[in-house]
């Protein structure tokens, strides 16, 4: 498997660089991929078969994104959780779990096999251990479920959903807990895999329909794909960008994978030296597949 993937070969998707992308995100329905710019507070949407391209701002940083049932967004602000309204942009607030905490940021989001919504977050100042991880539940309410986490990034559940796959990105370890679907809660937590430093910090991460995992990789030119079970790498893409952020499976077969990555940090020479940086990159027909993205069921 390991020669299949080191062939891929990453295209960019459009004419249109991110300070700081991340968080894609396919909609099956309509057949579009969805991905943030956190910097810059934007909601990015584009269609792979019709070609257009529309910017969302929320107008504040943004941690991450999800769908609703009912097609609008359920976002992690810097001002809390939220929906989105996909058609207009207004932004109707929910609530705040770290209200209190002005040093602090939203993070990675996603919602879980029970449709709701799963984030974390981190410090602005980059301290460590200063975030935590929330569930948003259908009624708006929020319970906080982890906690002393520097910077909670790749979210995943296993094929069975009794598994949660976690990313805290300067430790560069995956984290498995057991997961409660009923409630929501993590147990018994393990260091299923270590990233080499020389491979670059661990960032976003998604999963394939065989269990696997894909890692995106800050300041490490490449995606990879491990084995959770063994902790053993299966191979990896490079990519022309330092700075890889997430991946998400797309497509109307789920087998393209959608790639973020960052501009933000380079300086004028590795901007030179990286003229794609902030693109969001596809491997088509990547011979692999994923899931569906999970949605928010949210009470009207």
């Amino acid at each position: 498997m390991i020669n299949l993937i080191e062939k891929l070969k990453p295209v960019v998707v459009l004419e249109h660089q991110c300070q700081l992308g991340e968080g894609p995100v396919w909609d099956f329905e309509k057949r579009i991929i969805i991905w943030i710019d956190i910097l810059k507070g934007e909601i990015h949407e584009h269609s792979p078969v019709e070609k257009w391209h529309r910017v969302l701002p929320v107008r504040e940083m943004i941690g991450s994104v999800a769908l609703c049932k009912d097609g609008d967004f359920i976002a992690a602000l810097q001002s809390g959780f939220a929906f989105i309204n996909r058609s207009s942009g207004e932004i109707k607030k929910i609530i705040d779990p770290e209200e209190h905490l002005s040093g602090n940021r939203f993070n990675e989001g996603k919602c879980d096999p029970a449709r709701r919504f799963f984030a974390g977050t981190m410090s602005l100042s980059k301290q460590q251990k200063q975030g935590s991880f929330y569930m948003l539940k259908a009624d708006g309410s929020v319970e906080k479920k982890l906690e002393n986490l520097s910077v909670p990034n790749g979210m995943a559940w296993s094929l069975d959903h009794q598994t949660f796959y976690q990313i805290d990105s300067p430790i560069s370890e995956v984290r498995s807990y057991d997961y409660d679907i009923g409630t929501g809660n993590f147990s018994n937590k393990k260091v299923i895999i270590n990233i080499p430093k020389e491979d670059g910090v661990p960032d976003g991460m998604t999963i394939d329909n065989e269990g696997m995992l894909w890692i995106a990789h800050w300041n490490g030119w490449q995606i990879s794909r491990w084995n959770p079970h063994t902790g053993r790498k299966l191979g990896s893409v490079s990519l022309p960008v330092a700075n890889v952020t997430s991946c998400t499976f797309g497509g109307d077969e789920l087998n393209d994978l959608y790639i973020t990555s960052a501009r933000a940090g380079l300086t004028e020479t590795e901007l030179n030296e990286q003229p794609l940086a902030g693109s969001v990159f596809v491997l088509k027909n990547s011979g692999y597949k994923g899931e569906e993205a999970f949605v928010f069921n949210r009470h009207q």
